[in-house]
């Protein structure tokens, strides 16, 4: 119709420009404190993906910068877990070597400290940091006590504040926290951090998956071999009695 207004073909909104990340440095080869914080990073890290069965992905790292703005230098907790996400395919690319927030999405649910020193400040600037970029709980473990009595404080993001936890029970994410006393790769230790589900139940790694299986088929096998023994007793009685145990039902 004459004078009837048309109106215009939409276009497709236009990508965003990728951040430029050039003077960000994601890796300073910095080590790990020592080897207690070493092995128990790797520790909190293999039980989740060795035993943690989620439909959702998920990623837990240590040691790795966590960046939550373009131009704020980055924390590096000792361990974060994050649902809902996974890890990047091209390794090669910056945006994919660091926990970028804005390249996941979302900040991470979970970041653990392992105390080893007195100048990491857990409770202080980093309690502050961390409730800031909005991580739903905070763990700090002090096996060394360099903090205090307390082996294990967690606190859980209430508002835009963390509030002390009674328990290490992160409902949230469905995990909780214990302390164990065993040995992990060759070394004991009597207070080890690990994962748990509702009732205590660890989550075992898969060196502990396989010695639990390996248990199960021993005990399988004894019971077997202890019934066959059963039977053999059975007709040796029988045959004692001039009975052939071939043609009675044992």
């Amino acid at each position: 119709m004459v004078g009837q207004l048309v109106p215009p073909t939409p276009h497709p909104p236009l990508p965003l420009p990728e951040p430029d990340l050039s003077h960000i440095l994601t890796e300073d080869d910095t080590p790990v404190d020592n080897l207690l914080s070493e092995k128990q990073q790797r520790l909190l890290t293999s039980c989740l993906y060795s035993g943690l069965k989620r439909e959702e992905p998920f990623l837990v790292m240590a040691n790795v910068g966590l960046f939550y703005g373009l131009y704020l230098p980055p924390i590096v907790p000792d361990v974060l877990l994050s649902l809902g996400v996974k890890a990047p395919e091209d390794w090669r690319q910056k945006k994919n070597r660091s926990y970028f927030v804005w390249e996941f999405g979302k900040a991470p649910e979970v970041v653990i400290e392992i105390v080893s020193n007195t100048i990491g400040n857990e409770l202080g600037k980093k309690l502050v940091k961390y409730a800031q970029v909005g991580v739903a709980y905070y763990a700090v473990f002090d096996p060394l006590h360099c903090l205090g009595d307390e082996v294990l404080q967690v606190y859980q993001l209430v508002g835009l504040a963390y509030q002390k936890q009674p328990d290490a029970w992160l409902a949230q994410v469905g995990l909780g926290l214990t302390l164990w006393d065993g040995e992990f790769e060759g070394a004991h230790y009597e207070q080890w951090l690990r994962w748990c589900d509702e009732t205590g139940n660890l989550l075992l790694t898969g060196d502990e998956q396989a010695a639990v299986a390996q248990a199960e088929v021993v005990d399988a096998w004894a019971e077997a071999s202890a019934a066959q023994a059963r039977v053999e007793q059975l007709a040796a009685l029988l045959r004692a009695q001039g009975i052939d145990p071939d043609g009675v039902e044992l």
